[in-house]
């Protein structure tokens, strides 16, 4: 099926984008600096590229991978089509990549700038800045005398006769280009205020231009590390009993995918964690590494270590390269929530019909209308029309009626309304909703059986009076949580007639002085209309017919009673 962009809920973050079929085939990936933006503009309906139209009608869904920045989301991007070569990603002609910085594996290791790394060479990397990385690479040989690719040592450099100081200056290199720069930050900072102390401003911007080149090159380590050969990095959030969990793989030190698995949370992470890696690695097989959120039982680690056959090392980081993973993880555990809650809310609502069709004991409830009437002081009469579909409202089915006659009580109101309605209708709902009680539910019964309709169109009434469904030749039912949804499509119609009955007297300059009654908003003077068939019926009620009408007490009657008298 095609991709269907309501249904997509995608993060307003950097990150990737993979355009999927269900046997999980990738057919493309790009890159975003917000997601949701980014492919919501594959759905205009004048797309900027001919392939756009083919690759959504052959997809069916969209995956996302977050990134901290757009920079990563570049990096990744190249990962992620090297890794899967869709269909329907570019090709550049000269199958350009982005550079590396290597480490030999000589005896005495050299410093390289390489899109190959040779075997064996320790690598960090891609970077998207190649300026930045070349950089880097000087800076380095200049600060720990580094041989380059021609075995040579930087100028002026004094090399120690100590065989084991180049070592540590290796040992220093790998030091900082996995994230420890704060030394080497440092001494360009020093050495930028000594220039500008001495008002040597081009040397001084030329150390902040080195400072920003270190900081730019290794803040992309978290996309690409040498840390992560084969490990995977557990993600989770949750919001009440509703969790996702997201793994991250890596292999040879690149993010290479991810999985996500929504679930309900019991409140422990440990259980749901467990609960999840069981399933997945069920059939695959275990990486060496896996980070987790949180600490997991022993008999867990073992059962993977038996998946795998050989040793899995199950990791809590708290701080270094790891834990940038493992936090890049929960930043997509995160998005995927948003997503699923946001799916959810729509079967949340068609949930909401299921349960009403299974609590009336019929097939379905996808399609509900239901009335409600308003009036005052026996002018203004009006009525309307509601429709949910699939729980949710049609507002495009909404429709309000105005009733002339003033000779018409609530009832035949009803009656006249639905009557125009049903000459107009060519598809009839699963049920016919009236806002009353079994007098409302005798005359739309009448009106059926005069247009040939009682078979075709499901009848019910809904009272207020403790939510009590009424329905012919069937026995009064009293609602609980599963009849959510007709509760609010009595509510829905009762709100729509209301703000079109107040909009109307707005224009018409009408006001009843009841409506400045304390404590008389509304619903509880549309009740009074309703219970006394009219104002005439209000004028000429007690104190005590008053405080009898549900929600008006005694002292509400008494300030209503005099307001009339």
């Amino acid at each position: 099926m095609p991709v269907d962009p309501k249904t997509l809920h995608l993060p307003s973050q950097p990150g990737v984008y993979l355009f999927k079929t269900d046997g999980g085939r990738v057919l493309y990936v790009g890159k975003a600096t917000n997601l949701q933006d980014r492919v919501r503009s594959y759905f205009a309906k004048n797309p900027d590229r001919a392939m756009i139209p083919t690759l959504i009608a052959k997809s069916d869904n969209v995956e996302c991978i977050v990134t901290g920045t757009p920079n990563e989301a570049l990096i990744l991007e190249r990962q992620l089509i090297r890794e899967h070569k869709p269909r329907y990603n570019s090709l550049l002609k000269d199958d350009k990549s982005y550079p590396f910085i290597a480490l030999s594996a000589h005896e005495y290791p050299r410093i390289l700038y390489t899109r190959n790394p040779p075997e064996g060479a320790k690598c960090w990397g891609p970077f998207s800045d190649a300026k930045a990385a070349k950089q880097v690479i000087k800076l380095l040989r200049r600060f720990f005398g580094i041989r380059d690719n021609r075995d040579n040592l930087p100028f002026g450099y004094v090399e120690s006769p100590e065989t084991d100081d180049y070592a540590n200056r290796i040992k220093a290199v790998e030091s900082v280009l996995d994230g420890d720069a704060l030394l080497l930050i440092k001494n360009l900072q020093e050495e930028m205020d000594s220039y500008s102390d001495n008002l040597q401003y081009e040397a001084a911007a030329r150390s902040r231009d080195l400072i920003a080149a270190v900081q730019q090159t290794l803040a992309q380590q978290v996309i690409h590390s040498r840390f992560y050969q084969e490990c995977d990095a557990v993600g989770f959030a949750n919001q009440g009993d509703l969790g996702t969990i997201v793994l991250l793989s890596a292999e040879k030190g690149m993010i290479v995918g991810q999985s996500q698995y929504p679930l309900m949370h019991r409140g422990d992470i440990t259980e749901s964690v467990c609960r999840v890696l069981s399933e997945h690695y069920a059939q695959r097989k275990p990486p060496k590494t896996i980070l987790v959120p949180s600490p997991i039982g022993e008999w867990m680690e073992s059962w993977l270590t038996e998946r795998r056959g050989s040793k899995v090392e199950v990791r809590n980081p708290q701080r270094g390269e790891l834990t940038k993973l493992r936090r890049m993880a929960d930043a997509n555990a995160e998005a995927q929530l948003m997503r699923n809650q946001l799916k959810e809310s729509g079967s949340l609502e068609q949930r909401a019909a299921t349960d009403g069709a299974n609590l009336l004991e019929v097939d379905k409830l996808d399609h509900i209308v239901c009335f409600d009437m308003a009036q005052l002081q026996g002018e203004e009469r009006v009525g309307a029309s509601i429709c949910l579909r699939n729980g949710r409202p049609d507002k495009k089915a909404y429709r309000t009626y105005t009733v002339k006659d003033t000779a018409l009580d609530d009832v035949r109101m009803m009656a006249h309304v639905v009557d125009r309605w049903l000459k107009k209708q060519e598809e009839w709902p699963d049920l016919l909703l009236i806002d009353g009680g079994i007098v409302h539910l005798n005359e739309i019964h009448n009106l059926l059986l005069q247009h040939n309709l009682v078979e075709q169109v499901p009848l019910a009434s809904l009272a207020k009076r403790e939510e009590t469904i009424h329905r012919m030749n069937c026995d009064d039912l009293v609602l609980d949580r599963r009849g959510r949804v007709l509760v609010f499509a009595r509510d829905e119609a009762h709100r729509f007639v209301n703000n079109f009955h107040r909009k109307r007297r707005g224009r018409k300059g009408l006001a009843d002085p009841l409506e400045a009654v304390e404590g008389l908003g509304a619903k509880r003077l549309q009740a009074l209309l309703r219970h006394f068939g009219g104002r005439k019926g209000i004028n000429h009620a007690s104190q005590e017919d008053l405080a009898a009408v549900e929600g008006i007490g005694p002292a509400l009657a008494e300030r209503i009673w005099r307001e009339i008298h």
